[in-house]
């Protein structure tokens, strides 16, 4: 069973950044494809980027492509989100999940998820 905490998130000015963190336990963390989701209020989750266990692939978003970036310190049992040139749009509470594969991610494991506030 694997248990997942992030934080990081907060409230930030448009074009600002911020760096959310994933903390795994309870499992082999590199085992895992990491993902990052995110869910605006009145809009379904959606699909913000992954990682697969070794880091060696990453996976975007068109929304996020070349503002967030996706890593991993297997070693720490930890993830990360690197958002920089936030926009209002990227309001939402965002949650890191870990799976086999990306397509099995909605059955994986969650985490409870950390609000992020961008004002215009």
């Amino acid at each position: 069973q694997v248990q997942l905490v992030e934080s990081g998130g907060g409230l930030v000015q448009a074009g600002g950044s911020l760096r959310l963190s994933c903390a795994a336990s309870g499992g082999t963390f590199s085992g895992y494809t990491m993902g990052w989701f995110r869910q605006a209020p009145g809009k379904e989750r959606e699909f913000v980027a992954a990682i697969s266990g070794s880091g060696g692939r990453t996976v975007y978003a068109d929304s996020v492509k070349g503002r967030f970036t996706i890593s991993r310190a297997n070693s720490e049992n930890t993830g990360y989100l690197q958002m920089n040139s936030l926009k209002h749009d990227d309001t939402a509470v965002y949650y890191c999940a870990a799976a086999s594969t990306i397509a099995t991610m909605a059955l994986g494991y969650w985490g409870q998820g950390t609000q992020v506030t961008v004002s215009s």
